[in-house]
């Protein structure tokens, strides 16, 4: 008959892919029992409820189990930690991550997320990076949307741009001096697809805040895709962030998504700093009125739900997209910026 400690034995070669350990040594394993039939039944303790990488790792689990000489059946129940469980699994995680490379020393690293795209997320991240550096900051960017990046084309960046010295990666700089690491300073042309599963994103992100050649950073700012996927999980569980900026837009369906956003951060713990409503309004340039042209704000409704007082609305402005698109969204207007640097540059908890 297969004993419980040749189950678990088993079991400690199944990785979380996001935390990079195995699901044992971070306390994933529950009332595991073993019959003398040969009958294996656990609980598979995920981080959070509606963890994206849930299937994979519960078949991996039940294939390993099912691997134990004399194991007849598995019965595998798929269950959630509680909060202090889950800060005691992130942050033993945390510790055993590759150190961030030693030449390297970053003031603060602020996510920048919107659960849903086309909110203008980079665009919000890139004229707050400029904002920062002119105000004198030392400003990084890590684009995370490994396969839909587009920092690079905002300053200008081509293709291929990065390179590797015996400290680690150099990073693309910009006219002002932001560095900037991102998929599609890699690939040889900016339209080339970056066609990669869970894991290699979760290991690209890793390798971008670890490998690379930041050098001294007052801030370091993640530009998160859209959703709630393995990207998002791996900045949030493998980086020591300081705090997020979520972003919407004014329409009902946004604020949904975003507020979806706002339930797995605080199931993350991560600090939760504003949100920033882009697009709120755009003011007519004949007559300086405010139109609501998505609709009416729900910038204030979102800021209550994640438990913030800060609500910034930015407007929208067509200049914008025009200087994005020619890669110089370094000369774009800061109106409403300085409402958005306040986020960053309040105390943390």
């Amino acid at each position: 008959m297969p004993t419980e400690q040749q189950v678990l034995d088993a079991l400690r070669n199944v990785m979380d892919p996001e935390l990079g350990r195995n699901i044992v040594e971070i306390g994933m394993i529950r009332d595991l029992k073993v019959s003398a039939k040969g009958e294996v039944s656990f609980t598979l303790a995920l981080t959070i409820p509606d963890c994206p990488m849930r299937d994979q790792i519960a078949r991996e689990a039940r294939k390993a189990a099912q691997g134990v000489p004399g194991v007849t059946k598995v019965d595998l129940t798929l269950g959630a930690m509680n909060d202090e469980e889950r800060k005691a699994a992130i942050g033993s995680a945390q510790a055993a991550l590759p150190k961030l490379n030693p030449f390297n020393k970053i003031g603060q690293a602020i996510a920048i997320l919107s659960g849903k795209g086309g909110v203008g997320k980079s665009s919000v991240t890139a004229r707050l990076a400029v904002a920062l550096a002119k105000q004198g900051q030392k400003v990084g960017i890590l684009d995370a949307d490994i396969t839909g990046p587009s920092i690079p084309k905002l300053f200008g960046l081509p293709s291929g741009g990065l390179r590797g010295s015996e400290q680690g990666i150099l990073p693309g700089v910009s006219g002002l001096g932001i560095r900037i690491v991102s998929t599609n300073l890699l690939v040889p042309e900016e339209d080339t697809a970056v066609i990669w599963r869970g894991p290699m994103i979760t290991s690209a992100i890793k390798q971008f805040w670890s490998d690379v050649l930041w050098g001294k950073l007052d801030t370091l700012l993640i530009d998160l895709p859209p959703g709630t996927s393995d990207a998002t999980l791996t900045v949030m569980q493998s980086l020591p962030l300081n705090g997020i900026i979520l972003v919407t837009t004014p329409q009902q369906l946004a604020s949904l998504v975003v507020r979806k956003a706002v339930h797995m951060i605080q199931q993350m713990n991560v600090p939760i700093l504003g949100v920033v409503e882009n697009m709120s309004y755009f003011t007519c340039p004949d007559t300086g009125k405010q139109h609501a042209i998505f609709g009416p704000s729900h910038a204030e409704e979102i800021a209550k739900a994640a438990g913030v007082q800060v609500a910034v609305r930015l407007p929208l402005d067509p200049l914008i997209a025009t200087l994005g698109d020619q890669g110089k969204i370094e000369e774009a207007s800061l109106e409403g910026m300085d409402a958005v640097t306040a986020l960053v540059m309040q105390p943390k908890a």
